[in-house]
């Protein structure tokens, strides 16, 4: 049971993280990117290339995976995602679809269909075991080791938006872009930043979770949904939504599938439906609290 539960809890900070750059784009820039797990994707590319082909330590793969991500993401953003923030949400989710299946299409042309395998460093392939009976706990080393990251990054994340001046920035510009350009607050440059960081974060999240998720190229289009519903069920409005709906719905998945081995991917559904009855804006959005 405590196994299940610790799981689930890694499962659903790693879940957090891959759909946290989502968030940020659909919450702080009203923009819907459903292409979000391309970027993803390229993450978990980058790491098994560099490990693979360059000999790189597992370790250096990670920051090397975020930072490429987020350098294409700039690039992408400049040339044809900013002319799509002012169309209707129609067009940008065709528009991000079909650079999904792009990027599918791509991926198993250059590098094949095949599954990737990651191998992870000695140390993190351990696994600890305490207590005894039914309450035996069981942890992973690298479940700790994605749980610390994954809590460390939401921490650091929402600090930035909360407590500094670029998130006081970034507010601004989402609110009122003529008024915020009228103050002098550089406007395009800012979502450019915003969307690189939501890109990176999207390819440390497809890196981190390529040996638990699995990596090949039809990844974007297996997990898009679990990404739109973590956003959905938890709100875009600030990083303790998705946050909290990628536990509950990692814990839900994990025991739903141990227990209920037939229904368990259905139980996810279920509980997405009955949250979002409850609550349509989400768990912790700002309409949810009026």
């Amino acid at each position: 049971m405590l196994t299940l539960l610790f799981d689930g809890i890694a499962y659903g900070m790693l879940l957090f993280v891959l759909a946290l750059g989502l968030a940020v784009t659909m919450g702080l820039m009203n923009f819907i990117n459903l292409a979000h797990g391309a970027f993803a994707m390229a993450g978990g590319y980058v790491l098994i290339l560099l490990m693979q082909r360059a000999g790189w330590p597992f370790l250096a793969c990670l920051p090397a995976a975020f930072f490429i991500t987020a350098a294409a993401g700039a690039l992408l953003e400049r040339t044809i995602y900013r002319p799509m923030y002012g169309k209707p949400h129609l067009d940008q989710v065709l528009f991000s679809i079909g650079l999904t299946f792009m990027a599918v299409a791509a991926v198993d042309f250059l590098v094949g269909s095949s599954q990737q395998n990651v191998q992870l460093p000695e140390w993190l392939r351990q696994r600890f075991e305490f207590g005894s009976g039914a309450w035996v706990l069981g942890m992973g080393a690298y479940r700790l080791f994605i749980i610390a990251t994954c809590l460390t990054l939401a921490l650091g994340l929402q600090a930035v938006l909360s407590r500094t001046r670029f998130g006081s920035r970034l507010r601004a510009a989402v609110d009122d872009p003529r008024v915020a350009a009228g103050l002098g607050i550089p406007v395009n440059r800012i979502f450019l930043l915003t969307f690189a960081v939501g890109s990176g974060l999207a390819g440390l999240g497809g890196a981190l979770g390529a040996d638990i998720l699995g990596l090949d190229p039809t990844f974007p289009l297996k997990f898009m949904v679990y990404f739109l519903i973590v956003c959905a069920v938890g709100g875009t409005s600030s990083i303790t939504g998705p946050l909290a709906a990628a536990l509950l719905l990692g814990i839900a998945d994990v025991m739903g599938k141990y227990y209920l081995p037939k229904l368990g991917a259905f139980i996810v559904y279920v509980l997405m439906i009955a949250i979002l009855l409850w609550r349509p804006q989400g768990l912790f959005s700002r309409e949810g609290k009026r």
